[in-house]
């Protein structure tokens, strides 16, 4: 049985080529996802276990205990405490460390690097005048306020060096500094494609603190002493919210908080190789339940001969775990490729990867083997069992014929079944208010099962409907159509592969065109405002920002969206803070109950939905605790629709400021004279010094900014979808190709009566368009009906959230379809059309 087995493999090498290109894509796939997350997050922890090799201990404010402590940030570590912990038993050096956002402009006035990841810090000098987590390789380390140093990655990407001068921003205002030195750091950031300023310890204070405050004081222990045995010692001495951490805690936590971000990633690129490896099951099936049918006289002479069901099953399966090993090996290969080149792909695309060695660890080949061999020998067994089931004389005699229609019922009757539990639990997340995201997914993943074991009854309708548009081909159109009635199952299988990534592609259009949808809403119906600035790493901007855009001739009105964090009773709640005599020439608000008009003083206006869950209502009084402890009694003027700007308690600046610790704000709205165009929005980039940490946007830059991620992701699930297309694809033209060569006789037979090769050409290709049409438009169909549930989901987190049909883009992904179905019978057409008349008569 093993030598029949392999025997097998050789004589269908073309059949099975389809079905092992199926597997490799899967498994190269899942092997490249597997790989390239191994790499990166081990570049990740090599660089984070060098940048904690020069702390033993660190110290930090700690705002972990939120409800205990008041709102807002843990206080910075002041002078005194540094002073003490220097002085500490067991401590043989102290530095303190400042750092924040520090924006870089290159030599084109655009921003260097990431924003997220654009810092600046502070070079402490020790006792030998230098910082032990930097090495200075040029120049010297920066001694007065206007003076830098560039870490040697930044240098080298904006080819600036010492005794250049630079532009760099904090919050806002441009300074301008020059660069003394260049130097070499561990940091994670840098590693990652980031960029480093140093500024002198009191400058950095002034710039990203307080004077005299810290961020962090890195402590380094005695010889002799352990982490663990210094972080004991400290925290006797430590202050209420600040806490001490071991470097060794403070490496786990960051590999674990990378480890965390690669897991989520890698999640997401396995959930797309697990669609294209499903999509690859039904190929697989397909091929050897037509193998298997193929070759029916012989399993009946074998079981003839004395061979047992069980070694009928076998064979098959033995065949099944050659293709698989075979194409597993080499999708393992392809991945190892894949993985090698995606992050220099994403490198390409400014994405902050860091560089490492290729990570090719045991557990992914084993992983990629077992999803190969796993999933064509699980594909088909249940071939292998329908052909060990066959009565030996039966089949011998020509006379056995699958009675399909009891198993058709009993499918059609499980789909049934399957359907109405995944529609039900479909609709009732979507029409109820609660969290509905677990029923959400649950019923989306048995609706799709329901729908793909229904199939082979929904072809029905759906060709009698090709059938009439098809009469104009005459003879042809109607062989079309009764091939691909013939066999329902198959039809099915390979009409369900394009179901799923058309299903899957068309929800994810549906949800991101209606995204972009909501946020335009936003933008026109909240916004009277015709600019927006904002920092370009979402921190909050300098005050200096408004005083100096006021002054800008043209500008008729200005006010912060300053936010701070309060509590009521005992929950946060956010707090809006605006300037009441100018918010309503720059935003609009559909008040629902009361006024903002009084807004001011310790009147209030709260967002509909946050005055529903906390049971207040126009007159209601509150009493909030402010981020510096204090408390004030606030009075609800108003009840207006909240949106992704505009949310929680909108309050006066005035009452509001003398509560911040760091006063900043989170947008800028401006109005200017003059309509939004280049020579009004010229005077306020000018004026800011042409900072490219600064934005200044209009509202149609403002949606495409925030739409911007919507559609980069949107891009990328494509690109990934289509790896499960291209299986479908293939399952197409195995199909067709796999069907052509079983109706070899039969095509021999309409040659002889009159069937030219052109018309058997047709009739291929039309087959082929009726299953790819079938399979386009149910999953057309049903990802709109999924983008639609899943769409009342986001609408609870999103006020301006509107539902949108993309007519157009469904069209293209039918046309798609026809396209697909129309190339992939270009093979098996012309592979029918140059059959042998007489051999094909004869054939068995």
């Amino acid at each position: 049985m093993l030598r029949i087995a392999l025997r097998n493999v050789l004589a269908h090498k073309g059949r099975l080529l389809m079905t092992a290109l199926a597997v490799m894509l899967g498994v190269a796939f899942a092997s490249g996802t597997l790989i390239f997350a191994s790499t990166i997050s081990a570049a990740f922890n090599k660089s984070t276990d060098k940048g904690f090799d020069t702390l033993d201990v660190a110290v930090r404010p700690d705002d972990g205990n939120r409800r205990s402590s008041p709102p807002g940030d843990a206080p910075l570590l002041d002078q005194e405490l540094f002073d003490r912990l220097r002085k500490a038993p067991g401590v043989r050096s102290a530095t303190g460390v400042v750092s924040g956002f520090t924006a870089v402009a290159d030599r084109e006035g655009g921003l260097v690097g990431n924003g997220f990841l654009t810092m600046g810090g502070n070079y402490s000098s020790g006792v030998d005048g230098s910082d032990a987590r930097y090495d200075v390789t040029e120049g010297r380390a920066p001694r007065k306020g206007d003076e830098v140093a560039l870490d040697e990655k930044t240098s080298e990407r904006t080819r600036y060096g010492v005794g250049d001068t630079i532009r760099v921003s904090v919050d806002g205002p441009v300074l301008r500094q020059k660069v003394v030195g260049v130097f070499s750091t561990d940091d994670g950031n840098v590693s990652a494609g980031g960029s480093l300023v140093l500024f002198d310890t009191r400058t950095a204070q002034r710039l990203l603190a307080e004077p005299g405050r810290f961020t962090e004081i890195q402590l380094v222990a005695d010889p002799g002493i352990s982490q663990e045995s210094l972080r004991s010692s400290v925290a006797k001495v430590l202050p209420q919210r600040t806490e001490a951490l071991t470097g060794e805690q403070l490496a786990a936590d960051q590999a674990a908080e990378l480890r965390t971000s690669v897991e989520s990633m890698r999640t997401g690129l396995l959930g797309f190789a697990a669609v294209s490896i499903f999509v690859g099951i039904f190929i697989i099936a397909n091929t050897f339940t037509m193998l298997v049918s193929q070759r029916t006289k012989e399993l009946a002479l074998v079981r003839a001969v004395g061979a047992s069901r069980r070694q009928v099953t076998s064979s098959v399966l033995l065949e099944a775990f050659a293709v698989g090993l075979t194409a597993s090996a080499v999708g393992l290969l392809v991945g190892i490729g894949i993985g090698a080149l995606l992050a220099p792909l994403l490198r390409s695309t400014g994405a902050l990867i860091p560089e490492g060695p290729l990570v090719v660890s045991p557990a992914t080949v084993v992983v990629a083997l077992i999803i190969g061999v796993g999933v064509t020998m699980v594909a088909a067994w249940l071939p292998s069992r329908r052909a060990a089931k066959i009565p030996p004389v039966a089949a011998l005699n020509s006379v056995h014929a699958a009675a399909v229609t009891r198993g058709l019922v009993l499918r059609n009757c499980v789909g049934l079944l399957l359907g109405a539990a995944g529609l039900a639990l479909v609709l009732t997340a979507a029409l109820t208010d609660d969290d509905g995201r677990v029923r959400m997914a649950a019923g989306t993943a048995v609706l799709l099962a329901g729908v793909i074991v229904l199939t082979p009854l929904l072809s029905r309708p759906f060709i009698a409907v090709a059938d009439r548009l098809l009469r104009g081909y005459g003879t042809t159109g109607r062989l079309a159509t009764q091939n691909a009635l013939r066999n329902p199952r198959r039809t099915a299988a390979t009409a369900s592969a394009l179901m799923i990534g058309l299903t899957l592609v068309t929800s994810l259009t549906v949800i991101a065109v209606s995204v972009r949808q909501g946020i335009e809403n936003m933008a026109t119906s909240s916004l009277k405002a015709d600019y927006m600035v904002s920092m370009a790493n979402q921190e909050p901007l300098s005050p200096e920002i408004e005083e100096t855009l006021r002054e800008v001739p043209g500008v008729v009105a200005t006010s912060p969206l300053r936010r701070s964090v309060g509590r009521v009773g005992d929950q946060s709640e956010q707090l809006t803070a605006v300037r009441p005599d100018t918010i309503d020439r720059l935003a609009r608000f559909s008040v629902a109950q009361g006024s903002l008009d009084g807004l001011g003083g310790d009147r209030v206006g709260v967002d509909v939905h946050t005055a529903e869950d906390r049971g207040w209502k126009v007159g209601s009084t509150l009493t909030v605790m402010y981020e510096d402890g204090r408390e004030g009694r606030l009075t609800v003027a108003g009840l207006y629709e909240g949106n992704n700007l505009f949310k929680g308690i909108m309050l006066d600046l005035a009452t509001l400021m003398p509560h911040q610790r760091t006063v900043g704000d989170a947008e800028l709205l401006v109005k200017t004279r003059e309509a939004p165009s280049d020579g009004t929005k010229a005077p306020l980039v000018e004026a800011l010094g042409e900072n490219p940490a600064v934005k200044v946007q209009d509202k149609e830059e403002v949606s495409d900014s925030i739409s911007k991620m919507t559609n980069l992701l949107l891009n990328m699930l494509y690109a990934l979808l289509g790896m499960a297309v291209v299986v479908a694809v293939l399952g197409v033209v195995n199909t067709l190709a796999m069907s052509v060569f079983e109706r070899t006789r039969e095509i021999g037979m309409l040659r002889a009566v009159g069937l030219s090769r052109t018309g058997v050409r047709r009739m291929v290709r039309l087959e082929a368009v009726i299953i790819a049409m079938f399979g386009g438009s149910l999953g057309v169909g049903l990802g709109a009906f999924l983008g639609w549930s899943v769409g009342t989901l986001v609408a609870r987190h999103m006020a301006s959230y509107e539902f949108v049909m993309p007519w157009g883009r469904m069209a293209m992904f039918l046309l798609f379809a026809l396209v697909v179905g129309v190339l992939a019978a270009l093979w098996p057409a012309r592979r029918a059309a140059r059959t042998d008349l007489l051999a094909a008569i004869k054939a068995e």
